[in-house]
């Protein structure tokens, strides 16, 4: 009964619609791993919400959205977050729980992202410097804040320790203290008593609701090949993207996880630096940017666009055990005469089929392309199956074919009702919608 719902491409790839257009038939939401620097847009009867932290399903009413251990939580965006909810009318108290193992995002650690980004130079890894990576090498280094710690704010409590040897240690890699470890301590007194109410042990939440027969649906953030373990590293994200981290970022076992679903564009897009090797920077890339607005839901910035990256998504089926795909945007490449589909790599003289682990070799693999009539009929809005343009239909069939797994959705526009949902698809098992 249980759905994982993940990015198979380098993130951005419409997760939030298609976690919204999930959330009736489950009772839990559950982000698994990043931060507020992931930006989730659901359109919804022509409105727009773009949320960074809070699952997707909080748009709808009577769900329970989890925050699990695998985030990493800033107190400010996070009510931020609420507040702009609430004041377009979505009710969240009683709906949201943060997990009291999820590590805090603190102030030092956006100036030490800041910091770490400029001293990279030409290698900048592109990242949001809202403090995602610091926070999480905390966290690895066994140095964290956790938001069950705040439950003891006293001068000499482990909060309090912890905040100093912090600050101490921000201090000498900055080169000035002019950040005092008592100002740190008070800024999380001040959000304590907000966050109180929130934080539980949702690993225990979790696994009771699941026992009393109640179906959650995993949530992921970026995309695959953002994994810090299985992404193009070191131009990678701080956590683990893939199916393990719903383990591993909720606290429940493997097989709890369910079924997994892939959301891939019917192209490839990316955001920051490392390699893409089906780019497009002329006219043709600047076309898809402007059609499909590509530029991020959390800083603005425009995405790197290039055909759609079969060999990307075979890799992202492999790692996570994809059972079916969400192909999202298929209405941007409407009106393109041609169409290509990268099926192989051409790599210093070799065509391979399989994603180079290598950075570098990645960086000098050359696509090798398939091409593919497009069509001129607009697809926008589309519903039905039967009523996309035959070329379409084959375009996707095609998709299907070189990623190895069927696609359950297709999505042929931004708002929620903008969506094929194949009867024959793999998520034929989900349970009606529930009724609240």
């Amino acid at each position: 009964m249980n759905l994982c719902v993940l990015g198979a491409q380098w993130g951005d790839e419409g997760k939030g619609k298609i976690v919204d257009l999930l959330t009736p038939h489950f009772d839990i939401v559950a982000r698994y791993q990043g931060g507020h620097n992931a930006g989730h847009t659901v359109f919804v009867q022509g409105r727009k919400f773009v949320l960074h932290l809070i699952p997707s399903g909080i748009l709808h009413p009577g769900v329970v959205c989890v925050i699990g251990n695998g985030v990493v939580v800033d107190p400010v965006a996070l009510f931020a977050e609420l507040d702009t909810l609430q004041a377009a009318g979505i009710e969240t108290t009683g709906r949201l729980l943060v997990s009291d193992k999820a590590h805090l995002i603190l102030p030092y650690h956006r100036e030490l992202d800041v910091l770490s980004e400029a001293r990279r130079g030409e290698r900048k890894i592109g990242t949001t410097s809202r403090g995602i990576g610091p926070a999480y090498e905390d966290k690895i280094g066994r140095r964290g804040v956790r938001t069950g710690d705040l439950a003891d704010p006293s001068d000499r409590g482990p909060l309090a320790l912890a905040i100093r040897e912090n600050v101490a240690a921000r201090n000498r890699l900055v080169g000035n203290a002019d950040l005092h470890w008592e100002k740190v301590l008070a800024h999380l007194r001040r959000a304590w008593p907000r966050l109180r109410p929130l934080v539980a042990d949702t690993s225990v939440f979790v696994h009771r609701a699941m026992a009393q027969g109640r179906a959650v649906l995993f949530e992921g953030a970026q995309g695959t090949l953002l994994d810090i373990d299985h992404g193009t590293y070191p131009f990678v994200t701080s956590s683990n993207a893939t199916a393990g981290g719903a383990a591993t970022g909720i606290g429940v076992g493997p097989g709890a996880v369910g079924t997994v679903l892939g959301v891939a564009k019917a192209y490839t897009t990316r955001v920051g630096a490392g390699p893409l090797p089906t780019e497009l920077t002329g006219e043709l890339g600047e076309r898809l940017r402007e059609s499909g607005q590509e530029f991020g839901a959390s800083t603005g910035r425009p995405r790197r666009c290039g055909w759609y990256d079969a060999v990307a998504v075979r890799y992202a089926v492999r790692v996570n055990g994809l059972a079916a795909l969400a192909i999202t945007k298929l209405d941007v490449l409407d009106g393109l005469e041609r169409l290509e589909i990268c099926t192989a790599y051409r790599c210093r003289g070799e065509v391979v089929t399989e994603m180079p682990g290598d950075i570098a070799q990645l960086a000098a693999c050359e696509p090798v392309y398939e091409t593919m009539p497009g069509w001129t009929r607009s697809t926008k809005g589309l519903t039905k199956w039967a009523d996309l343009p035959v070329e379409a239909q084959r375009y996707v069939r095609r998709l299907e074919e070189t990623s190895g797994v069927g696609a359950a959705i297709v999505s042929t526009g931004s708002d929620r009702d903008h969506t094929i949902v194949r009867e024959d698809g793999v998520l034929s098992h989900l349970r009606s919608p529930v009724r609240r």
